[in-house]
């Protein structure tokens, strides 16, 4: 069959092309990947004895996700990403959680770039529930993934993550007071959280409803971890973002959020100061790169949700 990248998955690639999405910069490579896509996932189908069902769409935002099923019948997922998307970590973090939280890796010592993964429902996420269930389900799904990082390990640390991030926010900020402003804020919360952190785990580094699908031996699982070391707050601030369009748009947008930061901080027992800064500073970072990548809108929601923070 033919490999044709979602829509969803070009454009996000060439947002890329010049200013990774994470801050870093650009591999200048995503073009050249894409271009050899169907040739790469043809290979790894034809290798794996692979039968091939489709090509998930919208799918994700930096991999060709598709549904296949293994020479016994059994029912799988195959996953081909870039190297900027850093497919090897990704691979790391799913052996070491070895399905617990996570989905489970099928191939962990197979060729760079291609995972084989356990077959969830691709189109049922926590997100379809309602809000107040999706954000228990994902917040239970998220603490067990907390877990000590492997002995030795490789990867990255929050300080060096967010460290280009803060780079490129500084690059970015423009004339804009009120975003200069938003950018100044969130740096210095950077700073003040980085001064003294709490004990370090693994996280799933990208944690949002969107990533916990229904699975078969567990009710939830998460999905496309972009993992990174560091404090547990750091993941769950995303979290906190969650259906940001739904509380713009609402009246009491702003107090709903201070109080699911209380609750969610409770609720897995992290400091909520701690919390609310690494809140605000990922959704700074986020409306500020949405800026110039050309989302405005994204970015007039998200800079607007920090202003409440």
């Amino acid at each position: 069959m033919a490999f044709e990248p979602p829509q969803r998955l070009v454009r996000a690639l060439g947002e890329t092309q010049h200013n990774g999405a994470d801050g870093a910069e650009g591999t200048g490579g995503a073009g050249d990947w894409l271009d050899k896509l169907p040739e790469l996932a043809q290979q790894a189908v034809d290798l794996r004895e692979l039968t091939v069902e489709r090509v998930q769409a919208p799918g994700g935002r930096s991999s060709l996700v598709v549904l296949v099923k293994q020479a016994d019948g059994t029912p799988a997922v195959l996953k081909l990403a870039p190297g900027r998307a850093r497919p090897e970590s990704e691979r790391a973090a799913l052996a070491h959680w070895d399905g617990r939280g996570a989905v489970q890796l099928l191939n962990p010592d197979d060729a760079q770039g291609v995972l084989l993964l356990e077959r969830l429902h691709p189109d049922l996420s926590v997100r379809s529930l309602p809000e107040a269930k999706a954000l228990l389900e994902a917040a239970g799904t998220l603490r067990r993934l907390w877990v000590e990082p492997p002995a030795a390990h490789a990867f990255e640390t929050v300080a060096e993550r967010t460290g280009r991030q803060a780079e490129a926010m500084r690059a970015s900020a423009g004339a804009d007071a009120e975003v200069a402003a938003l950018v100044d804020a969130a740096l210095g919360a950077r700073e003040e959280l980085l001064a003294g952190p709490p004990e370090e785990r693994l996280l799933h580094g990208t944690f949002r409803q969107s990533k916990v699908l229904a699975g078969e031996r567990m009710p939830w699982l998460a999905v496309g971890p972009d993992p990174v070391v560091g404090e547990c707050a750091f993941d769950l601030a995303r979290l906190v973002r969650d259906r940001v369009e739904d509380l713009i748009a609402s009246p009491s947008g702003s107090s709903t959020t201070r109080r699911r930061v209380k609750r969610l901080a409770e609720s897995l027992d992290v400091d909520q100061e701690r919390l609310r800064g690494w809140t605000l500073f990922r959704a700074v970072e986020s409306g500020v790169r949405a800026r110039r990548v050309g989302r405005p809108q994204d970015a007039e929601l998200l800079l607007e949700f920090a202003g409440w923070l």
